[in-house]
């Protein structure tokens, strides 16, 4: 059984005269993941939200480490099972559902 434990994304656009870097902090703990997101736009403060998801929201959940590994396993295998849909995080932080 494999879990996501902690998960950490960042993004950078170098656009003149505003760059913008964007980075999600997600850790897992014993009541579910708490999720801290950054957004710095030129030199504008950062604009900083968090949120927490419990462990039964989060049943399931495959984040974007876990999905990538997936994904190779299915590659090597060469099978897809039909109808693979997962519960997922979005870029936003919102619970969706990812399918393959």
């Amino acid at each position: 059984q494999l879990e996501t434990l902690e998960q950490e994304e960042q993004e950078s656009i170098e656009l003149t005269p505003h760059p913008t870097e964007k980075t999600t902090h997600m850790v897992s703990h014993e009541h579910g993941m708490t999720v801290w997101k950054t957004l710095q736009e030129g030199e504008a403060e950062p604009k900083c939200q968090s949120f927490s998801y419990s462990r039964a929201r989060l049943q399931g959940v495959l984040l974007e480490g876990a999905s990538l590994l997936l994904l190779r396993l299915l590659a090597r295998r060469q099978t897809m099972p039909p109808d693979l849909v997962f519960p997922a995080i979005d870029t936003e932080g919102n619970l969706c559902t990812s399918s393959y």
